[in-house]
């Protein structure tokens, strides 16, 4: 009887310890942050299928209790099936979440992702178009603001920087070199960083459209200077004379003789450098000017969607195209008595 009672005792025991491993062990299997590890351990070898199905064995929680660990199961769940191409996958995982948190942000922003995701590549293209063109037409209506002060500024800085070039005033020629010399061979986007950053240090504070027209005005002046300089120097010397024969003055020759000759000269160099003009202002984005490009930059760091660039490289081809055009008529007009 006794033995019989020992070998009792000792199957009860067993029957406790098995008891107690089976708990431990289902325990252990139900662990969620001990699941999501061995999912991102899964991930992290690029077994994505493996990762999935160990995520599922996190259970929905139970009437009243904690669902932090479902959500992010089945979001990531949704998120690697996307990753895989399983669009009907990832919007199960996402709605098992909305079924018992409707409320879910995150993933209702998921299930109208993935919907996006599966429409035509034109309509979406189409609605990024009406979402992101509003602010890039404000952008660029600033770069046509600033391209256009730029355009008015820097022929009269041009001209007056040739004409002291070329002037005998060795005061006065030393100095245009100078601004030449200096203008051209920094680059832009320093200069517009000297403006705009590194003047009030000197008790000089501009507002960023006023730094970005001196800037691009001032560089664009001396490029034009030379440009100017040549083609008043490629009229024969004997215009000058000409006119100091009939009784004009040196500014007299220069204002109604040379400069008029040299406009279907200059039209070329100088259309090429407004052409250029257009795509140097995106350099004053670098200074708090939102234009086009700054606009662009901003949209897609925002919604890292392609779109918005290639939308901004088309403004820019329509306005270069535009002023291609325009300046072609401009140098055909020029040069209207010599067309054959």
């Amino acid at each position: 009887m006794i033995k019989i009672l020992n070998i009792s005792g000792r199957v009860a025991t067993a029957l406790l310890f098995l008891w107690i491993t089976a708990v431990v062990a289902f325990g252990a299997a139900v662990d969620p942050d001990r699941l999501t590890r061995q999912a991102n351990d899964l991930m992290g070898q690029g077994d994505l299928a493996g990762a999935v199905e160990v995520l599922k064995q996190i259970p929905a929680p139970a009437s009243g209790g904690e669902g932090e660990a479902f959500v992010r199961s089945r979001l990531q769940i949704a998120r690697l099936h996307f990753s895989l191409g399983e669009m009907d996958k990832a919007l199960a995982a996402a709605r098992e979440v909305l079924v018992l948190y409707p409320d879910n942000s995150e993933a209702k922003n998921f299930v109208a992702s993935v919907e996006q995701a599966r429409q035509p590549r034109y309509v979406t293209f189409l609605k990024d178009c009406l979402r992101f063109l509003p602010a890039l037409a404000k952008g660029a209506v600033m770069t046509l603001l600033l391209v256009l002060c730029t355009i008015v500024i820097s022929p009269i800085g041009g001209l007056l920087i040739a004409l002291g070039r070329i002037s005998t005033i060795r005061v006065i020629s030393v100095a245009c070199w100078f601004v030449i010399w200096f203008f051209r061979g920094t680059p832009l986007l320093l200069q517009l960083f000297f403006i705009y950053y590194g003047l009030p240090s000197l008790g000089i504070t501009l507002a960023p459209l006023t730094a970005a027209v001196i800037g691009l005005g001032v560089n664009y002046s001396a490029y034009l200077g030379e440009i100017i300089r040549g083609g008043i120097q490629s009229i024969e010397h004997g215009q000058m004379e000409a006119a100091k024969a009939l009784g004009m003055t040196y500014g007299q020759a220069m204002r109604r003789v040379i400069i008029p000759q040299t406009y279907k000269r200059l039209m070329p160099p100088i259309g090429n450098e407004f052409i250029a003009l257009i795509k140097d202002t995106a350099l004053v984005s670098t200074i708090a000017m939102v234009e086009l490009m700054r606009a662009a930059d901003q949209l897609f760091n925002t919604y890292f969607n392609v779109t918005a660039l290639i939308l901004a490289a088309i403004v820019y081809l329509v306005f270069t195209t535009v002023f291609t055009f325009i300046f072609e008529k401009i140098e055909y007009r020029a040069g209207i008595y010599e067309h054959r």
